[in-house]
Order: C-alpha cells, then structure tokens, then sequence
C-alpha cells in the first residue's frame, strides 16, 4: 500500500463510529509524515467539528516541519481552517507564530479570532502585548483578551485594563482586578480602590487582592466597610489585606 493510499484510508477511519479506531487513525496520521498534512488541512474544512479538531491533532502530532503549513493554511478562505491552523499554531507554541495570529485577531470570524486568542495564550509571548490590548474592544473575544492579558503581565497593558476594571462586563473587571495585582503598576491603585464597590463580589475580593500586592496603604479606609461584607470570602480576604497593610483593628479597654 502507498502512502498516499494510507493516508486515505486512515482519513476515512477517522469518520468511523468506533472511538478508539478514530484514535488510533489520528496518531498514526500524525506519524505519516508531513506529507499528510495537506489532506489534513482539508479535513479542516469538514462540517464535524470532531473531524476538524481530530485533523488539526495530527498535525500537531507530525511537529514542526508542518509549521509553515499552518501559516498558510492561517490565511486560507475556509474560516474553519482558519480556526484549526490557529488552534495548531498555539499548541506548537512557536513564537513565530505570535506576529501571525495577531493579524488573525482582527478577522472576520469570531471563531478564528477566539482561537488565535487561545494560540497566543499558549505561546505566551508579550509581543502579543498591543494586539491584545487592540482586541479588548472586540465583544467576541474581550473576556478571553482580559484572561491572557493577566497572565502575560505587560506593563503596557494597565490603562487598557484599567478601562476594562471600570467597564460594564463582569468577567473583564474580574480579570482585570487580579491582573493589575499581578503587574504591580501604582497607577493602579485609584481604579481598584473604586472597585472595591464593585457590584460584583469575586471583583471585590480580586481588587482587595491586588491593592495589598501593590501595598497601597491609601487603600485601608475604603477596604474597612468590605470587614461586612456581604459575601464573607470578601470579608475573609479583605481582614488578610488589612494586616497585610498594617491595619490593626482597635481593641476597647
């Protein structure tokens, strides 16, 4: 049997009701060499989502050599292949790749946007840092944004989230909160001491959080209302803050 003719006959197996022979088709694509990977990319396109997830594992399973593959198949006019060529992308977690998926952030579908998103998060590289900061305005992928944001930890990111703590999205001020902690920016300190009023309890506690690492002091009369909150992970966190900030509670004589 040709490779070719393998490789057909693995890709049909793949459509197979049996689990565990889709499983077994899929790795041994992935060891068929990078002259799999142009069918694979095909598959990319397929109307099963499992199909296109299982092509795109097999080509990350076959490595680099198919990297540049993945690149073009990046820009293709199927947006599923778009999708799949940024999901492999980020599972190779070459930096390369960063410049790219910054340019698939401003595409046209909100699910190839979604996963150069998730690929960028994995690559983990600041250089995403502007694109990132560009796409918490984009209402598709804005809570994603702010996750990966918190866990790069780039400087250049603090006004952005600090737009994004005061803004109307719930999970962009929870993100926001705790990565403004993390990057340790002082000219944090006014947005987070507002949230400390936030409606929402988990923003509360993460903004409480962030002020101790930023050992903003400034910040203990504010916090003293939160020692009654209503939550009590928020008055928890927030009697931890206070010593952490040199407060001590009065005693009566």
């Amino acid at each position: 049997m040709s490779d070719a003719e393998r490789i057909a006959q693995l890709i049909s197996a793949l459509r197979d009701d049996n689990e565990a022979l889709r499983d077994h088709a899929m790795a041994s694509l992935g060891q068929m060499g990078v002259e799999a990977v142009p069918q694979l990319i095909g598959l990319m396109a397929d109307e099963d989502v499992v199909i296109r997830e299982a092509a795109a594992t097999a080509v990350v399973r076959i490595g680099p050599v198919a990297f540049d593959q993945m690149l073009e198949a990046l820009t293709d006019d199927e947006w599923a292949i778009r999708e799949q060529a940024a999901n492999a992308l980020g599972r190779f977690r070459d930096p390369r790749a960063v410049d790219p998926l910054m340019v698939a952030l401003k595409d046209k579908d909100g699910a190839v946007r979604t996963a150069a998103v998730w690929a960028l998060e994995r690559i983990g590289d600041s250089r995403a840092t502007p694109g990132l900061i560009e796409a918490l305005g984009d209402g598709t992928v804005r809570e994603d944004v702010a996750r990966v944001l918190k866990k790069i930890g780039d400087t250049r990111a603090v006004d952005a989230l600090i737009g994004g703590l005061l803004g109307p999205n719930w999970m962009v001020r929870r993100h926001a909160a705790e990565a403004l902690g993390k990057i340790g920016d002082p000219r944090s300190a006014d947005a987070l001491i507002q949230s400390l009023q936030d409606e929402d309890w988990l923003v509360r506690r993460n903004a409480a959080e962030s002020l101790a690492r930023l050992g903003a002091k400034q910040a203990i009369e504010p916090l003293l209302p939160l020692l009654e909150d209503e939550n009590t992970m928020v008055q928890e966190t927030v009697e931890g803050v206070l010593a952490s900030l040199g407060w001590k509670q009065a005693t009566s004589s």
